[in-house]
């Protein structure tokens, strides 16, 4: 079993800074820290950035070629609530200060900084980031057949989960040997892992021989075990391929005891799935056509996942929703009432 956690990484940190010389000074101090940085020039592209990808940390000047540090701030509090956020600047004031302040700055910070207290505060702020996620976060579990059908059914719902510090796990139960080679397909879905933010727990039964009792229950049990999620989405048993459809009998079994249990739409799904729930994805529909891409080998030769299909059949859903864009569910348990994650919304059919 291959699995992958990029929640124990030091962290992935965003840094903004139109100072070309200075952002990779402080890129290079953070990277001896162990922290995984990207270096962005301008606040627009960082704000793409936000959107389509997980981030521990949000490092940024104020003064920034057409959007400043300040709304920035501003913009990704809507987007993103928990995601940390350090100010910095060389001309600090009390105005600068009490509005990144107001604005939920974990921290503002004066230019130029040592080395040391960079690397301190990069810590202190994660670490104080993933606590309070932690506190209040749920735990998501989506179970698929082969590499890409998790990412297709739920891509976006799940990078919404995750924009919200959810802990998000995808259990794959083969590695799609008949649609390609496995190791490439292992390496696509690991990378597509790492675009959500989420841990991959990667098997190898047959792929077109996935059983639906054991080993497969087995399987999905020991995931539960490890990762306790409060809710699961999978595969509908209202699909043409039998590797879906064991995958659901099976996930029938192991997810019992869990309260949530929701369906995703896979391309080979019959006319009988039936949706009842619609998550809107509006704000993560970049990073679900980014996720999606993350599958090379499979999207150039795959005509259901051509990201112009992909958004029409977002946009169709969301006839049934709030937004522009949404996610299909079938609703197969749910006790405790859908938590949905605070930067999506989600809409029941006997609602409308």
């Amino acid at each position: 079993m291959q699995t992958s956690d990029t929640n124990g990484r030091q962290g992935r940190i965003l840094l903004v800074d139109d100072d070309l010389a200075l952002g990779g000074y402080l890129s290079r101090v953070l990277r001896t820290g162990g922290f995984d940085v990207a270096h962005e020039l301008d606040a627009q592209t960082a704000l793409s950035r936000v959107k389509e990808e997980q981030w521990d940390l949000l490092m940024t000047d104020i003064e920034l070629p057409g959007m400043n540090g300040l709304e920035l701030l501003e913009r990704v509090r809507e987007m993103v609530p928990g995601l940390p956020v350090a100010v910095l600047t060389g001309h600090p004031t009390v105005d600068y200060a009490v509005t990144a302040l107001r604005g939920a700055a974990a921290e503002f910070m004066s230019k130029p900084v040592s080395g040391a207290d960079l690397l301190a505060k990069a810590t202190e702020l994660i670490q104080a980031g993933r606590a309070a996620r932690d506190s209040h976060r749920e735990k998501v579990l989506a179970i698929g057949a082969h590499p890409d059908d998790v990412e297709i059914g739920a891509g976006g719902t799940l990078a919404a989960h995750g924009a919200v510090g959810d802990a998000v796990s995808i259990l794959t139960l083969s590695r799609g040997a008949i649609g390609g080679d496995k190791a490439q397909r292992a390496l696509e879905a690991q990378e597509s892992a790492d675009i959500i933010g989420a841990r991959l727990f990667l098997m190898d039964l047959e792929d077109t021989h996935i059983p639906e009792g054991n080993p497969t229950i087995g399987l999905i049990e020991e995931v539960i075990a490890q990762t306790q999620p409060t809710i699961v989405y999978t595969h509908s048993v209202h699909d043409l391929h039998q590797d879906h459809r064991n995958i659901h009998r099976a996930a029938m079994v192991a997810c019992r005891r869990v309260g949530r249990l929701y369906c995703f739409q896979s391309p080979s799904a019959t006319v009988d799935y039936r949706p009842t729930y619609f998550v809107t994805i509006d704000d993560y529909m970049g990073r679900k056509l980014k996720v999606i891409d993350a599958f090379g080998t499979q999207a150039s030769i795959r005509d259901y996942m051509e990201p112009e299909l992909i958004t029409s059949t977002a946009r169709y859903w969301a006839r049934y929703s709030t937004g522009t864009h949404a996610e299909p569910f079938e609703t197969i348990r749910d006790r405790a009432g859908p938590e949905v994650p605070k930067q999506a919304v989600g809409t029941r059919a006997g609602m409308l």
